[in-house]
């Protein structure tokens, strides 16, 4: 079985074109289909000898919102890709759901493809067109379908890449750091329609981030990855939606804060770690009917 494949996938014939090489005596990470969340055990990847995930433990319960943060080169956006099944040159476990998404920080529609076409690249199966109306329905973009990409705002990119990932129904759904390239105010509204899909199809997220904010106002979980090992974990306990100024959330973004280093009174707009300026925010973040 391909580690990078699901478990029902056939393994393709190959051609001997020479004398058979020796087996690899490192057994090659397991990447299997597990329906009742995410699980990872014992990850480990190094980029020309320099350790970066270290026998990494991570785990997602079905249903549940976990954001990852760390310092940059730390290997968020590596565990990831490794999560979804995008790097060959790991080692370890990973058990994932079968549908699996992924939405990055660039939009990577094509140019030369309507809107509605983009949002069913790869998908199989028939009424492509009606489905690819039905998933940008969800994020506000059904009038949209037949656009060409470079007519769309940067927020609408990005709602089209999230329309990509809902038609097919992922009960995983892999975020790397989505909103990284939106203005302030459409960040805030992406923020809330990503928090509204997650709690209509109840998803497995992992949500890479830097934005401690966005972190504390989406997830169940927020996990920091430092050293290689997920070295802390934060409990979000707070009933949706959340206000900013909710005491708890305040205390955790403080603790969260000081874990990246960032030490001092918590305050709007500091825990942006790799923007130069910062937006102050209002109480709760703005939602628009998308459907």
């Amino acid at each position: 079985m391909s580690p990078h494949a699901p478990a029902t996938d056939p393994v393709p014939a190959t051609e001997s074109t020479g004398p058979a090489l020796a087996a690899d005596p490192v057994p090659p990470p397991a990447r299997s289909i597990d329906h009742s969340g995410v699980r990872v055990t014992g990850l480990r990847r190094a980029f020309d000898g320099r350790v970066v995930l270290d026998d990494v433990e991570l785990t997602i319960a079905p249903g549940e919102f976990v954001s990852l943060l760390g310092a940059s080169g730390s290997g968020k956006s590596t565990l990831l890709r490794a999560v979804g099944g995008l790097d060959p040159g790991v080692d370890g476990r990973i058990e994932v759901p079968e549908r699996t998404a992924i939405v990055f920080q660039e939009h990577r529609l094509l140019p030369w493809e309507r809107v509605w076409r983009n949002v069913t690249l790869g998908v199989g199966g028939g009424d492509l067109r009606r489905r690819a109306v039905a998933a940008l329905a969800e994020v506000g973009l059904e009038g949209r379908a037949d656009a060409w990409p470079g007519t769309l705002s940067g927020g609408e990119s990005q709602r089209v890449a999230l329309a990509r990932a809902l038609v097919r129904t992922p009960q995983l759904l892999l975020l790397d750091e989505p909103f990284g390239a939106l203005d302030a105010l459409t960040r805030l509204t992406a923020q809330a329609l990503v928090e509204d899909l997650w709690a209509e199809h109840r998803p497995s997220v992992l949500l890479v981030t830097h934005d401690v904010e966005e972190a504390l106002l989406l997830s169940d979980r927020a996990l920091l990855l430092a050293n290689g090992r997920i070295a802390a974990e934060f409990t979000v306990d707070i009933p949706r939606p959340r206000p900013l100024d909710h005491p708890r959330l305040v205390e955790l973004r403080t603790e969260l804060l000081a874990g990246l280093g960032v030490h001092g009174p918590a305050r709007r707009g500091a825990d942006r770690a790799t923007e130069e300026t910062a937006t102050p925010r209002s109480a709760t973040p703005p939602r628009e009917n998308h459907r």
